[in-house]
């Protein structure tokens, strides 16, 4: 289209689709990001299915959309049957879909070409062919309503076994992750600051994980509480009873003296709850962990989310420095689930506590509590929503959409 190059679109026909070396393949490295295919496909017992796998990882293998027709049922003839099956795919997902034989109405869907755009400019196996002759059009730009879904939580399946299936896959990466960097480095000890919340409680859970699979002691895992100011009894409760049902070294080091010292030493007022009031606890908490991590001959794990880390929600060199962040690439909207998948799967004890994590309100509790020792400073209280946040890093991230 002249006034959209990413609307640029090849057709192939019928049979193209089943070759070994099919039409698509050069027209859309030479530019097509849609390829249309108008077929006389009849049916056989297995065919269709087989015709959605096909033309679904076609769109996925060229990173385009795929809009498949095949005869309908009225051109049947004694000797072959068609269905009018009809497909559009986009980048491996089937987004609409005439069943066999149930061609009522047109079939219809929305294909993103400025994400197919951005995938192909990252994609680095992705090699575009310059010999093709591209033909200029003209078509209305009308407004379209949208009829795809769109994910809220598009990190988060929507299905429960999906959801469980994706907690357990990540928690494999980060365990065997952080299993190859503590045997590479010859730690002796993984150095954890545990707060009571969801991110140093994940990070906790995939330490465990990945002492199991050396076959070390979890005794080498150093769990490290640093009250102060604003830690609540409610986490940490949570944090000492976490660590004793896990069967993990739990170290309590209370902050609140140093910090006040670091106070008087800057001419900081302990009643300005400002910025360096917040960051200096969390830079003290830092130098505590990695102390520790040195005496110890250990590394300290980091417990920064994904979420996190894009927004800068982090005091720099404070708790944003580690050894090793093992949820460094875990949104926080998918922390909650996976974290809700292991308190599913633990006995009783344990999931009583990861419950009660799963419903304390996300803080970094650097401000004291309330006056009735409840959390007083919450995250998306001065941020706003997680589920805002990763659906704009979503998409963002996955599909090279600019900010606005």
């Amino acid at each position: 289209h002249s006034e959209m190059p990413d609307y640029t679109f090849g057709i192939e026909i019928c049979e193209d689709l089943w070759a070994a070396a099919p039409p698509s393949e050069r027209l859309c490295r030479g530019g097509a990001t849609i390829i249309v295919n108008p077929s006389a496909s009849n049916e056989v017992i297995g065919k269709a299915e087989y015709r959605t796998s096909l033309i679904s990882s076609t769109s996925a293998r060229l990173l385009c959309g795929y809009i498949y027709t095949s005869s309908g049922s009225g051109e049947s003839t004694q000797d072959l049957v068609y269905s009018g099956h009809c497909l559009i795919c986009e980048n491996g997902t089937t987004l609409a879909e005439s069943a066999p034989f149930l061609e009522k109405e047109l079939t219809v869907t929305e294909i993103d070409l400025k994400k197919l755009a951005g995938e192909r400019h990252k994609n680095t196996s992705f090699e575009p062919l310059t010999l093709l002759k591209t033909v200029a059009f003209e078509q209305k730009k009308i407004t379209t309503e949208i009829t795809r879904n769109i994910a809220k939580s598009p990190f988060v399946p929507t299905d429960s076994a999906d959801i469980n299936n994706r907690a357990e896959a990540i928690l494999r990466i980060q365990s065997y992750g952080l299993k190859k960097r503590l045997a590479h480095t010859r730690s002796k000890t993984a150095v954890i600051g545990i707060s009571g919340g969801l991110d140093s409680t994940l990070a906790l859970l995939v330490a465990v994980r990945a002492m199991k699979l050396l076959d070390r002691p979890l005794s080498d895992i150093f769990a490290v509480t640093m009250p102060c100011f604003g830690t609540t009894t409610r986490t940490r409760s949570n944090s000492e009873k976490l660590c004793r049902l896990l069967g993990v070294t739990f170290k309590e080091v209370n902050i609140t003296n140093a910090v006040n010292q670091h106070f008087s030493d800057i001419g900081q007022s302990p009643d300005c709850l400002d910025v360096t009031y917040e960051n200096s606890q969390a830079r003290e908490r830092t130098q505590v962990l990695m102390d520790i991590a040195n005496k110890s001959g250990g590394m300290v794990i980091g417990t920064g989310d994904l979420s996190e880390l894009a927004l800068g929600w982090a005091t720099y060199n404070g708790d944003h420095m580690s050894m090793y962040g093992v949820n460094s690439s875990v949104p926080k909207t998918l922390v909650r689930y996976i974290i809700r998948h292991e308190a599913e799967n633990a006995d009783s004890e344990l999931k009583e506590v990861l419950f009660d994590i799963l419903d304390t309100p996300v803080s970094p509790e650097l401000l004291p509590a309330d006056e009735k020792g409840e959390i007083s400073q919450k995250t998306e209280d001065l941020v706003g929503p997680y589920e805002l946040h990763d659906f704009f890093l979503y998409h963002i991230l996955r599909n090279g959409e600019s900010p606005k």
